[in-house]
């Protein structure tokens, strides 16, 4: 974004959790989804960490990865510094910056035909880094294009104005003085804490006269010692603590003046970012862990709103649906376990997205292409896993039909999410569904051919044809009708209907698969051909009407012609379930 700091590439090496991580993040709000205990959250501790406006943070052993302190940690991110930032006019070192290409920092490319080097016309971005060395202390540096080393001090670290909201219910540093807190960069001007101290220092006790003594005669005895004379009380910090970080803003609540440090989790989170908007720095880059706590969803969303629409780049860690519908327009990103931060793309998942946010967020996504097949799926999920597929972090949900189905999946399998699905095999775009089988294995179960209804009824003795039209409460009626329209007789008798079919030349089979999926084929006018679309309602387009025929393979005993296709998709949820493999037979009815 012009006129903005950003972080094109981040590398994490030896880090807390991350043994070795690299991720090149978007301009704007880059949101962060992955299961517990995969570095989330370190990740944004590594940023904060990496432009820290202070100059005293130390390291700890468990900052480094598995504690193994022998070896460095490193955190280096490629940044874009805009023009209007002066960095180097900042500071007295010579700072050389690289140039962005191929999603990665490179030495520029100087062409001294012509006498004089020639502009560029790539971007340029320099790379700063915070190491870990073994004595446990963190050194920052900036990496030159000549192979030398410059530092990278707290003043040029404080230009990129981070603005940090940790996931503890601690989260006030921001409103209070703390050095390098937003509060602090607000009102701070030269030796202020100075004068703050020195005035608190003055504060009159008024002691009384026992308590002046005592403290004379303390006095006394210090001056005898040759100590400093101690002979009176002031407010005193401890160490690596100042008489500044005490001081915090205040609001009224009630006619009583509070710290705003001691509101609600939420309402401290949300002060801290109007602090922030209001400092004059120019640019800011904005860390938000779990971004939902303390937040009623209306205020999520309208803090989502903010950060979509403000200027520079934002690192935020969510585990709520709200928060991944709020931040539709967003850039997604999943980290595995495998500490593997890759980007969803969002033109392919923004609209499941926003409508069905949960499947992010779940332990193993399993979509079915349509309702029918989410239907059919619940009633396999409960016969096929030992658990409750709530209970196991299993979440299902709908791939919204099979044009929204391959771009979907395509985007998942590109990443480390843990996604099953069910879909239908129209014959189209064999090469791109060949790759994402490639990829997702047994976890996607595609027909041969054709959809689910096909398949099914494909299995269907003939002598039981006819109990396919009976729904759940036993009537006939309405299925009924689809097909004796399609036949063009008003009856809707069976053997009325099966005598249409000889005559035509066509099997009660077909015309059945046909008014089941609601085909147009052969539909003589518009009219007509927006009727027969309408039929696949009155059979099993629907939730209930894929349960509905999850039941049927069952009661028709159906299953074992199936059975040969579907068990190893079973068997590959029940692995990640924890299950052992089902054999042939397992599953029965009830």
């Amino acid at each position: 974004m012009a006129g903005q700091p950003e972080i094109r590439r981040l590398k994490i090496e030896r880090y807390r959790g991350l043994e070795a991580l690299d991720w090149r993040p978007s301009s704007g709000v880059n949101l962060i989804v992955g299961g517990g205990d995969t570095g989330k959250s370190t990740v944004l501790e590594a940023i904060a960490l990496l432009f820290s406006p202070v100059g005293n943070v130390g390291a700890q052993e468990t900052d480094y990865f598995e504690r193994e302190t022998d070896a460095e940690f490193v955190i280096e991110a490629t940044i874009r510094v805009p023009e209007e930032m002066e960095l180097e006019a900042k500071t007295t070192q010579a700072l050389l910056p690289w140039e962005w290409k191929d999603g990665a920092a490179s030495i520029p490319d100087i062409d001294l035909t012509a006498g004089v080097a020639q502009a560029s016309v790539l971007e340029t971005v320099y790379v700063v880094r915070a190491r870990g060395t073994e004595g446990i202390e963190v050194i920052w540096e900036i990496g030159q294009p000549d192979g030398s080393l410059a530092s990278f001090p707290p003043g040029l670290r404080r230009l990129f104005g981070i603005v940090r909201l940790s996931g503890d219910d601690r989260n006030d540093r921001d409103l209070r003085l703390v050095h390098g807190s937003a509060l602090d960069r607000l009102v701070s001007k030269p030796n202020f804490k100075a004068q703050v101290s020195q005035q608190i220092a003055q504060f009159d006790l008024n002691l009384d006269e026992d308590q002046t003594a005592s403290l004379k005669g303390l006095a006394d005895d210090l001056e005898e010692r040759g100590l400093p004379r101690g002979d009176r009380l002031g407010l005193t910090s401890g160490q690596g603590i100042s008489i500044g970080s005490l001081i915090g803003l205040m609001a009224d609540k009630n006619g009583t003046s509070l710290p705003v440090a001691s509101w609600g989790a939420g309402t401290r989170r949300m002060a801290s970012l109007a602090v922030a908007s209001q400092m004059d720095a120019k640019f800011r880059i904005t860390l938000i862990d779990e971004i939902e706590r303390g937040l009623e969803p209306y205020r999520l969303r309208a803090l989502a709103d903010d950060l979509l629409a403000s200027p520079g780049q934002s690192f935020i860690t969510t585990h709520s649906s709200v928060a991944l519908n709020a931040f539709s327009a967003a850039s997604l990103h999943y980290l595995d376990a495998k500490s593997t931060l890759a980007q969803l793309d969002r033109a392919k998942i923004q609209t499941h997205q926003a409508a069905n946010p949960e499947m992010f967020l779940a332990r193993v996504a399993i979509i079915g292409e349509g309702d029918t097949e989410v239907g059919f799926l619940n009633v396999f999920l409960d016969k096929a896993l030992s658990n409750s597929p709530r209970k196991l972090g299993f979440h299902l949900s709908s791939g919204g039909g099979d044009d929204k189905m391959l771009p979907l999946l395509q985007a998942i399998s590109a990443t480390g999410l843990v996604c099953a699905a069910l879909c239908d095999n129209d014959g189209k775009s064999t090469g791109s569904w060949a790759k994402v089988k490639a990829s997702m294995g047994d976890t996607l179960l595609q027909w041969a051919q054709g959809c689910i209804e096909e398949n099914i009824i494909a299995q269907v003795p003939n002598a039981q044809l006819w109990d396919l039209l009976a729904d759940p409460d036993g009537a006939t009626g309405d299925r009924a009708r689809t097909l004796a329209d399609r036949l063009g007789i008003q009856s809707k008798d069976k053997v009325d209907i099966e005598s249409a079919c000889t005559a035509t030349g066509t099997s009660l089979r077909a015309v059945i698969v046909a008014a089941a999926t609601g085909s147009k084929d052969g539909a003589p006018d518009d009219v007509t051909r927006k009727a027969w679309g309408k039929h696949s309602q009155k059979w099993f387009k629907s939730v209930e009407g894929g349960q509905e025929l999850a039941n049927k393979v069952f009661t028709m005993g159906l299953w074992p012609a199936i059975e040969p296709t579907m068990l190893p998709f079973f068997n590959v949820l029940r692995h990640l379930a924890g299950d052992a493999p089902l054999n042939t037979g397992d599953i029965s009815w009830p």
